[in-house]
C-alpha cells in the first residue's frame, strides 16, 4: 500500500493524545496523574505513534525500525558522557571537591550580602554536583530558614536559590541537561557551554546586581552563624576540605578552554579526584565502588540516622564536631540534609536518566520518521523570516512543552528533534547557524523555564522542598525568565550567533 503523508490536523491532533498520555503519567495525582517517571508513559506514546504510522498512514515497520535506531544513534555519544560524569560526580564526592567547594562557598554569608551570596552558594554547589534539584532541595533548604531568620520573604529567597540552582544546572559539564541538549542538537559539549556564556553570564551580572539592590533592604538583620558553623564542622568530620581539591574543576575549565574534547576533559577531572582520593588514603577498592554505585557518606549518614542524643554523642567522640555535643537535634537535622545532598553519583545513577533519554529520542524518531514532526515544523518555518524568528520559535516550543508535556528532559528533546533538520537547511543571507545555536536555545528556554510551570516535574519539586508556591517565587526567579528574553534580543542585533563553518 502506498505511503500517506499525515495533514496537519492529524498531526497535532496525534501530538496532543501523546501529551496526553505523557501528563497522565507524571502529573500528581491531584491534577489526574499518577506521577510517575516519564519513560513508560514515554513508551506508550511511542506505541501509539508507531500504530498510527503503520495502520492509518501505512508507513513500513522497518522504516520505523530505523528512524528509532537513528535517533537514538544521535545521543550515543551523551550517554558516554551521562555515564562518564555520574562517575565524576562520585570522584567529586569521595576526594572531597564538591564539598570543599560548598564549604568555601558558604564563608560568603553576610546580612547585606545574604541574597547575593544564597544566589552565588547555589550557584557553586550546582555547578560541583550537576543538579539544581540537589541544590534546592539541600543547601536551599537551609538558605531558606537563614532567610527567614533575617525577616526576608520567602519568595523573594526562593527566586534567587532557583536562579542560581538553575544557573549550574545548565552551564554544568556535571549536568544531565547540559549534555542532552547538544547530543539532541548534534553539537558538542564545551561548545555548547562556551556558546551558552553569551546568554547566561550577563544575566547572571544583572541578578546580582538585583540581589545587592534588594539586600540593601535587609542589611540591618543578624545571621545565625552556629548552624553555618555546624554544616561546615559536619562536613570536614566527613570530608577532607583543602584547597588541593580545586585542582579539578580547574582542569576541567582549563581542559574547555582549551578545547579539548569532552570526554578526555571529563576523564581528566575523574583522575584528579581519584588522585586526591588516594593521596588521602582511600583504598582503591572503594574508589572503584564509587566510580560505579556513587558515594554514601559514612558518619554523616550515621547521623542521620540516630534516634537519641546518646547515641549522636557516642559517634561524635573524637570527631572536629566534639565541641558541638549538644545541638544533638539540630545535628541530626543537619546530617539528614547532608546526606542528601552528598549521596550521588556513580555510573549506576545515571542509568534512570539514560532511560529516560532513550525513551523520548524514541519517541521523536517515530515521530519523524512517519512525518508527523515535518508537517509541524513546516507549518511553523513559513512564518520565520530571520534567524531572530527561528531562535524565538525554539524558545516559543520549549515553553510550551514545559506547559504540555509537563516534564524538562521532553521540553529538550521533543523541540530538539523538531528543529533539528531546520538548523541545518534553513539560510540567512547565504548562512546557516551552527548546531549550538539550536543547543543553546534549547537550554535557554527547555531547561530554564521548567520550574516555572506549577504542574511541571521541576516546578512541583521546587514549590515542594522550598515551601514556597511556585506563582510566588516566579517574578524573583529573574534568572529562569530574563535568559530567554536576552537570547532573543542578542540575536536581533546579531550578537553571539554562531554559524556553520564555510565549506
Amino acid at each position: 500500500m502506498e505511503r500517506k503523508k499525515p495533514s496537519l490536523h492529524a498531526a497535532l491532533l496525534l501530538l496532543l493524545v501523546d501529551v496526553i498520555i505523557i501528563c497522565v503519567g507524571v502529573l500528581p495525582e491531584n491534577l489526574y496523574g499518577f506521577e510517575q517517571g516519564a519513560q513508560i508513559p514515554l513508551l506508550l506514546a511511542g506505541i501509539v505513534s508507531a500504530a498510527c504510522g503503520v495502520f492509518i498512514f501505512n508507513v513500513k515497520w522497518r522504516e520505523i525500525e530505523e528512524g528509532m535506531y537513528k535517533a537514538i544513534s544521535v545521543a550515543l555519544q551523551a550517554i558516554i558522557i551521562l555515564m562518564i560524569v555520574g562517575s565524576l560526580v562520585g570522584s567529586w564526592m569521595q576526594s572531597g571537591v564538591a564539598p570543599t567547594l560548598i564549604y568555601y562557598g558558604l564563608e560568603l554569608l553576610t546580612p547585606k550580602y545574604f541574597l547575593l551570596a544564597a544566589l552565588f552558594i547555589c550557584c557553586i554547589v550546582s555547578l560541583s554536583t550537576g543538579s539544581s534539584w540537589s541544590t534546592s532541595g539541600t543547601v536551599g533548604i537551609a538558605l531558606m530558614g537563614v532567610g527567614a531568620g533575617l525577616d526576608i520573604p520567602a519568595p523573594v529567597t526562593a527566586g534567587f536559590i532557583i536562579s542560581g540552582a538553575y544557573f549550574g544546572d545548565k552551564m554544568s559539564p556535571l549536568s544531565d541537561t547540559t549534555n542532552l541538549a547538544p547530543a539532541v542538537a548534534g553539537s558538542e559539549l564545551f561548545d555548547h557551554i562556551r556558546a551558552m556564556c553569551w546568554t547566561t553570564l550577563p544575566v547572571l551580572v544583572i541578578v546580582a546586581g538585583i540581589a545587592v539592590y534588594f539586600g540593601n533592604d535587609y542589611a540591618s538583620g543578624t545571621i545565625d552563624s552556629s548552624k553555618i558553623t555546624l554544616i561546615q564542622e559536619m562536613m570536614r568530620s566527613e570530608f577532607t576540605i583543602s584547597l588541593i581539591c580545586f585542582i579539578p574543576p580547574i582542569l576541567i575549565l582549563t581542559s574547555a578552554a582549551m578545547k579539548i574534547p569532552a570526554i578526555p576533559g571529563i576523564v581528566l577531572g575523574i583522575l584528579s579526584a581519584v588522585a586526591i582520593s588516594i593521596f588521602n588514603g582511600t583504598g582503591l577498592g572503594s574508589i572503584l565502588d564509587v566510580l560505579f554505585n556513587g558515594y554514601t557518606p559514612g558518619i554523616i549518614t550515621e547521623l542521620g540516622n540516630a534516634e537519641t542524643a546518646e547515641t549522636v554523642s557516642a559517634l561524635i567522640q573524637g570527631k572536629v564536631l566534639e565541641g558541638l555535643g549538644s545541638a544533638h537535634e539540630q545535628i541530626i537535622e543537619i546530617a539528614k540534609m547532608l546526606t542528601e545532598l552528598f549521596s550521588r553519583g556513580g555510573m549506576n545513577g545515571m542509568m534512570e536518566t539514560i532511560a529516560l533519554i532513550l525513551m523520548a529520542l524514541t519517541l521523536g524518531g517515530i515521530l519523524e520518521v512517519c512525518g508527523f514532526l515535518e508537517v509541524i515544523i513546516n507549518k511553523l518555518l513559513s512564518m520565520v523570516k530571520s534567524a531572530t524568528g527561528l531562535v524565538t520559535s525554539v524558545l516559543v516550543s520549549c515553553i510550551f512543552s514545559n506547559i504540555f508535556l509537563a516534564d524538562q528532559y521532553l521540553s529538550l528533546v521533543i523541540p530538539g528533534r523538531m528543529y533539528k533538520k531546520a538548523f541545518e537547511d534553513t539560510e540567512f543571507n547565504g548562512k546557516k547557524m551552527a548546531p549550538v545555536m539550536l543547543s543553546r536555545s534549547l537550554e535557554d528556554s527547555g531547561t530554564l523555564t521548567s520550574v516555572l510551570i506549577p504542574w511541571n516535574t521541576c516546578g512541583a519539586y521546587n514549590a515542594g522542598v522550598l515551601g514556597v508556591a511556585t506563582v510566588a517565587y516566579l517574578p524573583y526567579a529573574f534568572l529562569n525568565y530574563l535568559v530567554p528574553i536576552t537570547a532573543i534580543i542578542l540575536t536581533k542585533f546579531g550578537l553571539g550567533i554562531k554559524w556553520q563553518e564555510e565549506a
